[in-house]
């Protein structure tokens, strides 16, 4: 892109002051219409150094209210950041419905860079650039305008302006090695940044190369583009998105009612010799997963009143209590209902080497959201290829994932709601909604079924718990975890 762009001619100043003019007013209008539109609006701007990234942001900022924006400087990866998936910091950053975030730099720089410092390999560079393609089409996909900047000078432009800022000590600190080898290597580096504009230039998230010469024409380019990409996305706000053909391999599932539940059972005494070896293994294997920084990612989805609390307490026993959390998903907050469905699980994320277990999860989007009429049906036939390409990211990165759907018939369940109820020990157990939900059991098994089918991956499979026998459920479970830890510790 770089190597066959052609710079435009730069309007007059008369033209440049009234289009600037209108373009400020213009911004500063639509920000209440995004507000209304609940459109989340990420602006990310990448480019040479020296190339006028931050200035630019701080020109634009100018037109847009204080409480509707914030604008995040990514610099290099911290020690955390960095035991974490590629994404998670970017992801972390996506602003809420309504409103801008402002990015300095990001996901191109830091790949750009590792590809220059030799740290991406071809093979890691395509992984690289898939999961970036993935990130970005499914921000659009769920509503988001995602408007990618990259200001361009020339090799005499950059050294001109790297030398004015090196000359006067207030502005020194400005100019880091990197960009001084940068201008040095400046063919080098920009073959490598052509190759990334055009292997990322997606017809829903296009790249615009910014002329930064002129710093006037630059801004106006800038709110320019920004205000038709704003208006177009508002237009088509309430457009279906095609539905993707699944391209990961899959395991076969049962479905529900072929699940053999009454001999899955164990014997009191069995059970208490079996849980103690069980859990010393763990014990043992948690010790090894955090020396060889293994992430592991353990879910729970099921039937209300199933026992996956009972489940995950018997797995947590074995665990030191420094390397695991477990995060109990109820209904999403404003804060997180305002972002992308996945964004409350990215930033839940463990780090390598510790335990992330999940009692429900992002599955509640095929499930409860989808039967509640909480999200469209675009959205959920969406969200099976969305959440395999989040776990296979996950695999990627090296975690273990381990789901769990746990198996109850009707008749236990009752049984188990009518206990709760009658007990005033364990009435806080029982909701409303859970009476309700009961009512929807066909349905729900009918979703639950489809899920199963749809997002069962080699890398990702589901493990069905048959949990009649509260007590058989668990063993099975400590044998799969230990198992599969087993796998990735050899």
């Amino acid at each position: 892109m770089l190597k066959n762009w052609i710079r435009e001619e730069i309007p007059s100043q008369e033209e440049l002051k009234e289009r600037l003019t209108k373009a400020k007013s213009r911004l500063y209008e639509l920000q209440m219409k995004i507000k209304e539109h609940k459109l989340p609006v990420l602006v990310l701007f990448e480019g040479w150094g020296a190339a006028g990234k931050g200035s630019m942001i701080g020109k634009v900022i100018k037109n847009i209210d204080p409480r509707f924006f914030k604008v995040a400087t990514m610099s290099s990866p911290t020690e955390d950041e960095l035991r974490r998936p590629f994404l998670y910091r970017y992801m972390k950053q996506i602003p809420e419905a309504g409103k801008f975030t402002l990015l300095d730099a990001g996901w191109m720089e830091e790949t750009t860079k590792d590809c220059l410092e030799g740290k991406l390999g071809s093979e890691d560079y395509a992984k690289r650039i898939d999961s970036i393609k993935r990130f970005e089409r499914q921000l659009t996909d769920n509503g988001y305008l995602l408007l990618k900047f990259f200001m361009h000078i020339e090799q005499e432009e950059q050294y001109r302006r790297l030398e004015g800022l090196l000359s006067a000590k207030d502005t020194q600190w400005r100019v880091n090695a990197f960009d001084k080898w940068q201008n040095e290597h400046y063919k080098k580096c920009r073959k490598v940044f052509d190759r990334y504009l055009s292997d990322t230039n997606l017809s829903t998230a296009p790249w615009y190369i910014i002329d930064a010469l002129d710093k006037k024409w630059a801004e106006l380019q800038v709110l320019e583009t920004m205000i038709s990409g704003i208006e177009t996305a508002m237009q088509n706000s309430s457009h279906s998105v095609p539905l993707l053909q699944n391209v990961f391999p899959l395991v076969k599932m049962p479905k529900l009612k072929d699940i053999e539940l009454e001999n899955k059972v164990i014997e009191e005494e069995e059970y208490k010799t079996e849980l103690k070896h069980l859990q010393k293994k763990l014990r043992e294997l948690h010790n090894r997963i955090y020396r060889k920084r293994v992430p592991v990612i353990i879910t729970y989805e099921g039937w209300d009143a199933a026992g996956k609390g009972g489940n995950i307490k018997r797995i947590t026993e074995a665990l030191d209590p420094r390397g695991f959390e477990v995060h109990p998903i109820a209904s999403p907050e404003p804060h997180e209902k305002a972002r992308h469905y996945l964004w409350r699980f990215w930033t839940r994320l463990p780090k390598d080497g510790h335990v992330a277990i999940f009692d429900r999860t992002w599955y509640g989007r095929v499930m409860v959201e989808r039967l509640e009429g909480f999200c469209s049906e675009n959205d959920w036939r969406r969200a099976y290829n969305e959440m395999n390409e989040f776990e296979k990211e996950l695999s990627d990165w090296g975690a273990v994932i381990i789901k769990f759907w746990v198996q109850i018939d009707k008749d236990t369940q009752l049984a188990r709601f009518t206990e709760r109820q009658n007990n005033p020990e364990k009435r806080w157990k029982i909701t409303d909604e859970d009476w309700r939900n009961r009512e929807k059991w066909d349905a729900y098994e009918v979703a639950v079924n489809e899920m199963l089918q749809k997002t069962s991956t080699t890398y990702a499979p589901w493990h069905i718990l048959e949990s009649v026998d509260k007590k058989y459920a668990r063993i099975k479970a400590l044998k799969i975890v230990i198992k599969e830890l087993e796998k990735a510790v050899k």
